[in-house]
């Protein structure tokens, strides 16, 4: 299925989806120290997400998400950038 530009930017402004952005390297370097984990060890999040290709990450890439959560506020969570 091939979603415009126009579609996945609207997947973006919906309010079910959780803020997605691409971590920076420094983030991502920070993160990966704190946990003392290598980047593919963090759980996978497909090229093909529709959310994935909206934000333009590609593969290698470390996705930061933050969630509303009901008893915490916000929680944020990353995922590694895979293909498929």
């Amino acid at each position: 299925m091939s979603l415009s530009k126009d579609m996945l930017r609207k997947i973006l402004e919906h309010e079910l989806v959780p803020k997605h952005e691409i971590a920076s390297p420094e983030e991502a370097a920070r993160v990966l120290k704190l946990y003392g984990i290598k980047p593919e060890e963090l759980p996978w999040i497909r090229v093909s997400d529709p959310v994935v290709r909206a934000i333009g990450a590609k593969p290698g890439d470390i996705v930061k998400i933050v969630r509303k959560s009901p008893t915490a506020g916000e929680i944020v969570v990353y995922r590694y950038v895979v293909p498929g």
